[in-house]
């Protein structure tokens, strides 16, 4: 089977999504492509029949290793977008993951390979994720939520796993960008606000928002240590 730009963009939309669920809920999906039922049932029978992901009524769609191959092309093409978007043209992180969306249908190849280098040949994009390679290898990440993270540890913002355009503003605003480094100085409990030690200033941020929020762990918090992974 011939596999179209689009049936990539959709293989690359549901691997975003099955990172924070285990079956992609076709409602979810058709919310994130922004298309209406029947467009989104005929695509995922076109993927269904072709291997690429495997369709579980009244739980959701997830990708076979086929269908994750299919998808980096896209995946790649779309984070690169960002980056030249944010780095080239001065666009905010916000609104670059929306804009991307449109932009990147324009690109070949040749434009790809352009953008690549003009950006510097960036391996994350504005909000940290992995860009996969051009043979298409996704980098490993190893991070964590920092919900996750016990107090008193030194952490380095990896990821910020949101699209929302309030929270990256906000985000934005308080500096937590990828690349920067903080103490946490304490998580209340039962969901409690996050208090951040960002030389000079402290910062409290709600746990909604830490949600939004992976680091790499430098220095763990004396007689602390994270809970196991799945």
């Amino acid at each position: 089977m011939n596999v179209s730009p689009a049936m990539q963009r959709y293989a690359a939309e549901i691997y975003r999504l099955q990172q924070d669920h285990e079956q992609v809920p076709l409602s979810l999906l058709s919310s994130h492509v922004e298309s209406s039922a029947q467009a989104i049932a005929s695509m995922v029978k076109r993927l269904n029949n072709g291997g690429y992901l495997i369709h579980e009524p009244y739980r959701g769609v997830h990708l076979t290793p086929d269908g994750e191959r299919i998808a980096m092309p896209a995946l790649r093409r779309h984070r690169l977008t960002e980056v030249f978007l944010v780095r080239v043209m001065k666009y905010d992180w916000a609104t670059a993951h929306k804009l991307a969306d449109t932009f990147e249908r324009g690109i070949n190849d040749e434009l790809e390979d352009r953008m690549d280098e003009l950006a510097g040949f960036p391996t994350r994009c504005p909000h940290g994720e992995p860009i996969p390679s051009k043979s298409g290898d996704m980098p490993e990440v190893r991070d964590e939520p920092l919900i996750n993270v016990p107090s008193g540890s030194d952490c380095i913002v990896s990821r910020v796993r949101t699209h929302d355009m309030d929270k990256l503003d906000y985000i934005g605003e308080l500096g937590l960008v990828p690349g920067t480094p903080f103490h946490l100085l304490s998580c209340a409990p039962f969901k409690g606000p996050l208090r951040l030690n960002m030389k000079p200033l402290d910062h409290v941020i709600g746990y909604e928002l830490a949600g939004s929020l992976w680091v790499e762990v430098t220095k763990l918090g004396e007689g602390n240590k994270l809970p196991p992974k799945n």
